[in-house]
């Protein structure tokens, strides 16, 4: 069987269900897009994607790949539009397998659904819930509408009657001749249309994109310093790199799993120090969940003005707004 895995917002090799799936056929592509659409000027006179993000994903791009070649699995990168790619790329490879990770959200479903329209009937997709620290199948309600109102609800019950569930190892190498001949190239800033810029001294993130990036962040955060055992009283901190642990930016591509920073957490209340702060971290890794599960359960409200109260709010009822 020949797969292919198509890389979105699960950037790493390590626990990642859908990689260890596609790695089951006789072959396996990988395949990532820098999408136009995320580069082009919107409506509102700004870009979806600017430079600091934009280098940040180059940078875990690169470690991606790296990654994959020590797999013997090509990466091919696109700056195009999947439906545009996927059907030549089908065809080529005779794919018979996408597999990727499941996403709900507007714009990730018409991408999905515009895709589909333009492969063949018998092409299969296989999606994976991965980006949760509590799986879907996992979680104590029956269905997405089922989900509290109120977080506090959401965290004693899934505390209670949820498991967080075991790391997935990365796939063993498929063999040597997987590695086919690969002639794309990851696009530097300019050519997504974006400025290159020096990192100022004075950030408080000077931290790169990528899988070996984010799991350094883990040991010197957790390990190194120990700073996680002051988590809880340093968190809303601004200055620095240390204050808090920085990790948003990599779970939000998938270069790490919560599941991995979870079970690091837990070996550091083992090994180290367990109090307040070590608990804290976890705590806002369900608050991340319980964000992810009030868009299954709400879909597009959460981005309509009304909102998923359906209320109806006056926005000209400020003064000093009208002033301006």
């Amino acid at each position: 069987m020949k797969n292919c895995i198509w890389f979105r917002n699960d950037l790493r090799i390590a626990d990642n269900a859908s990689l260890i799936k596609a790695c089951q056929g006789e072959s396996v592509i990988a395949v990532y897009f820098f999408d136009p659409r995320h580069y082009a000027m919107g409506d509102f006179g700004f870009k979806k994607t600017e430079k600091y993000r934009g280098r940040f994903l180059i940078e875990t791009m690169t470690e991606l790949k790296d990654n994959l070649e020590n797999l013997n699995i090509p990466l091919y990168v696109f700056m195009d539009t999947p439906e545009n790619v996927f059907p030549d790329l089908v065809q080529k490879y005779d794919i018979k397998t996408i597999y990727l990770q499941k996403e709900w959200t507007r714009e990730e479903t018409h991408i999905l659904d515009a895709l589909v329209a333009n492969l063949p009937a018998a092409t299969k997709f296989v999606e994976t819930y991965d980006q949760f620290l509590f799986h879907p199948e996992d979680i104590p309600f029956e269905q997405f509408s089922d989900i509290p109102k109120v977080y506090t609800h959401f965290r004693k019950i899934c505390e209670k009657n949820a498991e967080v569930r075991a790391v997935i190892d990365s796939p063993k190498p498929m063999p040597t001749q997987n590695l086919k001949d690969n002639t794309t190239e990851i696009p530097n800033l300019n050519a997504l249309g974006l400025d290159n810029f020096e990192t100022d001294s004075r950030t408080a993130f000077p931290f790169k994109g990528g899988e070996q990036q984010a799991l350094q962040r883990v040991q010197g955060y957790f390990w190194n310093t120990e700073k996680l055992a002051s988590y809880k009283k340093t968190r809303n901190g601004l200055i620095g790199t240390d204050y808090s642990s920085k990790l948003s930016a990599w779970l939000a591509n998938g270069s790490i799993s919560p599941r991995t920073v979870y079970r690091e957490v837990k070996d550091f209340e083992k090994q180290v120090n367990k109090n307040d702060s070590t608990y804290w971290l976890i705590f806002e890794l369900i608050w991340r969940d319980y964000f992810k599960y009030v868009s299954l359960k709400h879909g597009s409200k959460i981005f309509q003005i009304g909102g998923i109260l359906e209320k109806e709010y006056s926005w000209d009822n400020s003064d000093k707004a009208k002033d301006n």
